[in-house]
């Protein structure tokens, strides 16, 4: 008996899992409410390169394409910072730390209103080396990095709203 308890453990756990109330997130797929309402999220105009690429970013994991029925508006604003903080005997940096912030709100097209107000962070270690060109090369490798780390975040709490909003 003592041999069976560790094995059963883990199904009768299973088993109580439903009676929890959790529930996925895109239970029907790209019919669903969530889906749905993701892909009906603009992206307003970002400025700048790392604009650019969030904005790309955030319509491609919001399967935004093309002109369709437009229910939200997302705004979003980005705060860029490096700094350094190796610093060998010679004061040369050797160590760069990139911190991306955004601030985004959700809008509803029709009313105007603020549904949504939140900030999401994503930062990356970039080793600075003896060439400038390979210094530049990964700020920028860490920076595409980031902006794919800040889409995934905010299109998660988006989808989080959407879910919320669509159980009520």
């Amino acid at each position: 008996m003592k041999r069976l308890l560790p094995l059963l453990t883990p199904i009768a756990l299973l088993l109580l899992l439903p009676g929890c109330g959790l529930r996925p997130l895109y239970a029907s797929g790209d019919a669903g409410p969530v889906a749905s309402s993701l892909s009906s999220v603009e992206v307003g105009p970002i400025g700048g390169q790392r604009g650019w690429l969030v904005r790309n970013a955030l319509n491609d994991r919001l399967h935004r394409q093309g002109e369709g029925a437009t229910r939200y508006r997302l705004e979003v604003e980005l705060d860029d910072d490096i700094s350094g903080f190796g610093v060998r005997q010679d004061n040369a940096i050797t160590r760069e730390r990139r911190i991306l912030r955004a601030r985004y709100r959700l809008i509803d097209a029709a009313t105007g209103g603020v549904l949504l107000d939140q900030t999401a962070m994503a930062d990356a270690g970039i080793d600075v080396a003896g060439s400038e060109y390979a210094t530049a090369a990964a700020e920028q490798t860490a920076l595409e990095r980031l902006t794919e780390g800040l889409a995934d975040q905010i299109v998660a709490r988006l989808a989080t709203y959407a879910g919320r909003s669509a159980g009520q």
